[in-house]
């Protein structure tokens, strides 16, 4: 992902106890191809949350709720540039701690995101709001919140819109396979393509049709984009390639697991790829710029992939982004916006929680 599209961005299991998640059968000709999840199914060992986490997380939590504008939209901070894509992550990051509307402390906050990604609903199922250029990276964070909604309310109003969101996606697929910043079928990249992908995963685990070669196409995509090294290039080879990097790396390691492959020599050669950015003990990650988007999407390849994947690399992260923290404001910054990057690290450290299935990878039919 290049600088000017993260800024086009606006940058870029079940509830536990009685919070049951609303599973509706899903057509089973509009889902991916069954698979189980992993060889390695607990992936969470039960050690990673420690008291320094708990802490970061909570001062994270109270900087973002203060910091929510009247409407209930984040951006750029300061009530500027409202963007339905940023207050669909941290909707998500309140959601990863247990809140729901009219559930958890913070149920106040996440309807009040909810309500400002509804009114951002377009009649054409674009996801927007004014201030979006290039908003299709807004667009899947936002029908990804909409997804994880849904799948655990119920709410009739959330499924109408999410089915038009849903719809818009697959009529902007382009040939190749993917999208890119314009709801428009004409090129694509592997970054605008990971946002639909996994937008597409958690409305279809909450019972919306997502049609099967859909899903192929996007697969297809991808494997085009990964290179020799095991990394993944910008775009397809095809439309001129690029060199592998971390963040588009994660994205599209990512992308083939929310996609259904669970195994098999791609992921493999990804998540090795991916690992010599270990946080603290390889290369920099911020090297290449897009730190928080580069780790949200890691920090889930890992999750996925379990294991040792999962057992060097989370503690890793955790321990890097609470020194990142604003000690004085509990806030993060870098790449966009305070917002962003605050959303995005409470997303990567609430990730042994397990609120969110799509996270997880368990959504009904994996």
């Amino acid at each position: 992902m290049n600088g000017r599209s993260l800024i086009s961005f606006a940058c870029a299991v079940a509830i536990a106890g009685s919070t049951a998640r609303v599973v509706r059968a899903a057509d089973e000709d509009a889902a991916p191809a069954k698979t189980e999840l992993a060889k390695t199914p607990a992936q969470v060992r039960g050690d990673e949350i420690t008291a320094a986490q708990q802490e970061s997380v909570r001062r994270g939590l109270r900087w973002l709720a203060d910091h929510q504008a009247r409407d209930g939209s984040f951006g750029a901070g300061g009530g500027s540039a409202k963007h339905a894509g940023i207050t669909a992550l941290a909707g998500l990051a309140f959601m990863q701690a247990g809140n729901l509307p009219g559930r958890g402390q913070y149920a106040e906050n996440v309807q009040k995101c909810l309500d400002f990604v509804l009114a951002s609903c377009q009649e054409s199922g674009l996801i927007a709001s004014d201030q979006s250029h290039g908003p299709m990276y807004g667009h899947g964070f936002a029908t990804l919140f909409l997804g994880e909604v849904y799948g655990m309310t119920g709410d009739e109003q959330v499924k109408e819109k999410l089915q038009r969101a849903v719809r818009l996606i697959e009529q902007t697929q382009n040939r190749e396979g993917g999208w890119r910043y314009q709801p428009v079928p004409y090129d694509a990249d592997i970054s605008v393509t990971i946002c639909q992908v996994m937008a597409l995963r958690a409305a279809r685990d909450a019972g919306i049709k997502v049609e099967k070669d859909v899903i192929d196409k996007a697969v297809q995509y991808v494997r085009n984009c990964q290179n020799p090294d095991g990394g993944f290039s910008y775009m397809a080879h095809q439309g001129g390639g690029g060199g592998s990097g971390f963040a588009r790396s994660a994205a599209g390691v990512s992308a083939l697991y929310y996609a259904g492959i669970f195994e098999g020599n791609d992921i493999t050669r990804g998540l090795n790829y991916i690992k010599q950015y270990v946080p603290g003990r390889g290369q920099a990650a911020d090297g290449e710029g897009h730190y928080y988007y580069g780790h949200y999407y890691a920090v889930q390849a890992m999750f996925l992939a379990g294991g040792d994947y999962w057992a060097a690399w989370y503690p890793a992260i955790r321990d890097q982004l609470i020194a990142r923290q604003n000690r004085t404001t509990g806030a993060w910054s870098g790449d966009f916006s305070e917002d962003y990057a605050t959303s995005m690290a409470l997303i990567v450290l609430q990730m042994p929680n397990r609120y969110l299935p799509v996270y997880t990878g368990k959504g009904p039919g994996s």
